[in-house]
């Protein structure tokens, strides 16, 4: 969820297509349309702006709603995290060292932590606590309901984290995260530093072992379960590239590239940020220009177009259809017709 090696995340110049576009997507301008984010001058339905590049898209389009801007003002929007229990989406502003919160009820934003510790992915686990991967500290923590915070992994066989980006909650108990340099490269999104680990993908058990169960990556980011916590994909934004494990007990198996992106139409090179899964399988990656989506057997099928650079998404609201995207400075969301598979 921040800056790769090679490139940046906002640039990704030199890509080689890898997956070719089909007919369809070569007709479809990745520009978004003209608009006024305001809410103030509303849109023709349908919102013109989520598009079908393969028909099996259509399916998840909703014809009478639109793509909603709540908040603008950050930095660099991360990490959104639905609570269902509080109706209100938690996400990380990382450079203002920020959590923010926006509530369903009156679409009031309010600042929900801060200090953050520079904090990029959040989620929920399955007794309703908080997990946030900070670049500032380092480290992976829980927020505990009476206030106190829980260290939950800032070392591996005695050497420092570099700088944990995004957090997956497995039903086992286990917490799985990225953990790749990009918030140790300056003092912008957390604090300058050497690295001391190679870059990879850990688990924590239930006891607090941390065992690194994939190191096969260059700039592990996004991540996330399939709907039947049979699989495990992780943005790989330094190869830009998304990846595929079995998930084998405690272990990832078999790793492969599961989709490389580009922008739809163009053969302009794009990849993947904060990824979800949805119910039938489907990854929703913050992606140029803005959200892609990518069917179970790799095809990209759909995307949604955005005024700013999208890095992270994650399905919430009370039936888990209402799909959050956290783009540069802003905050969006948008109903599809297709549920979250996972509680955040």
């Amino acid at each position: 969820m921040t800056h790769s090696h090679v490139t940046t995340r906002r640039g990704f110049l030199g890509a080689t297509l890898l997956v070719p576009a089909t007919a369809l997507s070569q007709q479809i301008s990745s520009t978004p349309t003209t608009r006024d984010w305001s809410g103030q001058v509303p849109i023709q339905y349908p919102d013109p702006d989520v598009v079908a590049l393969d028909d099996r898209f259509r399916r998840y389009i909703i014809g009478n709603t639109p793509i909603r801007r709540h908040h603008t003002g950050t930095l660099w929007a991360e990490g959104p995290a639905w609570n269902g229990v509080g109706r209100y989406l938690v996400w990380s502003d990382i450079p203002n060292n920020v959590q923010l919160r926006w509530i369903e009820d009156d679409n009031r934003v309010t600042v929900f932590r801060s200090p953050a510790g520079n904090s990029n992915g959040n989620t929920f686990d399955y007794e309703g606590r908080q997990l946030s991967c900070e670049h500032g500290g380092r480290r992976v923590v829980r927020y505990e309901y009476n206030g106190t915070v829980t260290l939950i992994a800032d070392k591996y066989q005695g050497k420092r984290l570099n700088s944990p980006n995004d957090i997956v909650v497995h039903p086992d108990g286990s917490i799985w995260f990225t953990d790749p340099p990009y918030g140790i490269r300056g003092n912008y999104e957390g604090n300058k530093a050497p690295s001391e680990t190679k870059e990879a993908v850990y688990r924590v058990d239930k006891s607090g072992l941390v065992e690194k169960v994939i190191d096969d990556v260059v700039g592990p980011n996004g991540i996330c379960f399939s709907q039947d916590y049979k699989k495990i994909y992780v943005a790989d934004t330094g190869a830009r590239e998304i990846k595929v494990w079995d998930v084998d007990g405690k272990a990832a198996r078999g790793g492969k590239r599961f989709v490389v992106l580009d922008m739809p139409g163009t053969g302009q090179p794009s990849a993947a940020d904060g990824i979800r899964c949805d119910v039938d399988g489907n990854i929703w990656c913050g992606a140029r220009p803005g959200v892609q989506v990518v069917a179970p057997d790799g095809q990209r099928i759909g995307m949604i177009r955005m005024p700013e650079t999208c890095a992270n998404v994650c399905f919430g609201g009370a039936k888990r259809n209402r799909l959050f995207m956290t783009g540069s400075q802003s905050l969006y969301s948008v109903y599809v017709g297709v549920e979250g598979a996972h509680i955040a």
